[in-house]
């Protein structure tokens, strides 16, 4: 039985909480929030977890096998690092650091003590991202040749990140999931409207080196929420749309054929292919027990999930290279110029 111990009981943590109460390999052992209040509404629902104010004394405490830390950006990685010096594994929102080097330095010391370090990228435990990867895997959409995703709404505004640190972050970690080409730059233009607070709306692409190409569009200046996703490919296109009830994920056979005849018409030269769609059956579990279940698992066995630190560095190193190309007003950034140096 793994002992969780969880540092942050504001927005997240009580999720979190939730979800290691419903894993049977798992006990929350243990709970703090500087907060007052966030502890006595963590008593109520968890009565049996021990309550801690200092996260010092939680991630060195013995009887913790491993922490979770939801609070802001800027102390993931001092409570972090801390934790794993202390010999815990670690699950860490994402994004799982402010800088690329700071992420580096999480991941050198996650491998050098041995220790499970996971990043809470949720998404892709979802049933619609689990089967848009299986179907990418299984060749069913032939090469992918780009995604485009919009993710907006009204709010929430944040005060330590900006909205590419905010929804971008989904888009990136997704994307590092599903496909086998990596990301080799990235540009982003960004504009704030509220004083006092930083970015809240941004356009970015992403450059891959297979060719594919990826345009996020996110804002928390929206009149409605839309959370949609088209993935095209050779063979098939995907439209994922997180917002509906059902049939969240579509897949359509549509697509355009070429032929390389020079004695053909420019006009017979592309023909066009419309096929059947289909909304393929997606798990109902909820990812992030679905998440928790795995951070569990890969302790027990001693193996290494796919949304480990290394993961969590690929997407830091987005981060950083779409905060520098808004500073260069959109003009595209190389990853490997900001890689373990920002």
């Amino acid at each position: 039985m793994i002992r969780v111990g969880i540092v942050g009981y504001g927005y997240w943590g009580p999720n979190l909480a939730r979800a290691v109460a419903e894993t049977d390999t798992a006990v929350l052992e243990a709970i703090s929030d500087y907060s007052a209040a966030a502890r006595e509404r963590a008593f109520r629902r968890h009565p049996s977890a021990r309550l801690i104010a200092d996260w010092k004394d939680l991630v060195t405490d013995p009887r913790v096998d491993a922490v979770m830390i939801a609070t802001p950006v800027a102390t993931h990685f001092e409570i972090a690092m801390a934790a794993l010096k202390a010999g815990k594994h670690v699950l860490v929102e994402k994004p799982m650091a402010e800088t690329v080097t700071k992420a580096a330095l999480l991941v050198d010391e996650a491998q050098a003590r041995n220790r499970v370090l996971m990043v809470d990228h949720t998404f892709i435990y979802t049933g619609a991202v689990q089967t848009i990867h299986g179907l990418i895997a299984d060749g069913r959409l032939g090469d992918i040749y780009y995604y485009d995703s919009t993710r907006v709404n009204l709010g929430l505004f944040q005060r330590d990140v900006n909205v590419i640190w905010d929804l971008a972050v989904h888009d990136f970690a997704i994307m590092d999931y599903l496909f086998a080409a990596r990301p080799v730059a990235v540009s982003a233009s960004a504009a704030g409207f509220l004083p006092e607070s930083p970015e809240n709306m941004a356009h970015l692409s992403v450059y891959f080196d297979d060719g594919a190409l990826a345009h996020l569009n996110v804002n928390w200046l929206a009149p409605v929420k839309v959370r949609q996703t088209l993935i095209g490919g050779s063979k098939r296109m995907v439209i994922y749309d997180d917002m509906q009830t059902s049939e969240k994920v579509k897949v359509y056979d549509r697509g355009v054929a070429f032929t390389d005849d020079p004695r053909e018409a420019y006009e017979r030269m592309i023909s066009y292919r419309v096929g059947e769609m289909w909304a393929p059956a997606l798990s109902s579990k909820e990812a992030l027990v679905s998440e928790v279940q795995e951070f569990v698992r890969c302790i027990e066995a001693n193996v290494t999930p796919y949304n480990d630190g290394e993961s969590g560095l690929r997407v830091v190193e987005l981060l950083a290279a779409a905060s520098h190309s808004t500073r260069l007003r959109g003009q595209p950034v190389e990853i490997g110029e900001l890689k373990r140096a920002s």
